[in-house]
């Protein structure tokens, strides 16, 4: 499993911290957001007795809700991470609107995934996580015409739907 993770990190090498990513603010978003590597302050108490990518990813989750500091959150796991982000974050699954979706590539994904689109506004983040696991899918959120700029980290999926920005797929080396 490690060397598969390797592998993947070595496929990507073309695309490490933001190079290649010509719009100021998707660079900033890559670079101290997503591939952040200095330590946060809740890091010691969250990394526990995690796996190693589930450490990653969960930090990662922390680092988008300290970043986006969102008002409700629709999460399919991962809520210590995301709550610890934000403190102020209500977790609610029945929400009209949501700032910040997590949702894992489990089971019918693909229905869960057109009634989230009734709840995203320009500042929503929405984490697919897993989507390896069906690249097609990936490819059908990144072309969606509701969804905007758009992170393949391979390992989860990172979607912004603020239609001002220019919409670009970003594969990064995550």
């Amino acid at each position: 499993m490690r060397l598969m993770h390797i592998l993947v990190w070595l496929s990507r090498i073309n695309h490490c911290r933001g190079f290649g990513i010509q719009s100021p603010t998707d660079y900033w978003f890559v670079r101290y957001v997503i591939n952040e590597h200095w330590p946060y302050y809740q890091y010691a108490m969250l990394r526990k007795n995690d796996k190693w990518l589930v450490k990653k990813l969960g930090c990662l989750y922390f680092r988008i809700a300290n970043w986006r500091q969102p008002k409700t959150v629709i999460c399919d796991g991962s809520q210590i991470y995301l709550q610890a982000g934000c403190k102020t974050a209500v977790l609610n699954e029945k929400a009209d609107q949501a700032d910040l979706i997590l949702i894992k590539l489990e089971g019918d994904y693909h229905s869960r995934m057109l009634s989230i689109y009734n709840k995203v506004n320009e500042r929503t983040v929405l984490i697919l996580e897993g989507i390896w696991k069906d690249k097609s899918f990936w490819q059908e959120i990144a072309e969606d015409g509701r969804t905007g700029v758009t992170f393949d980290l391979y390992y989860c999926g990172i979607v912004l739907f603020d239609k001002k920005r220019h919409k670009k797929n970003y594969i990064i080396n995550f």
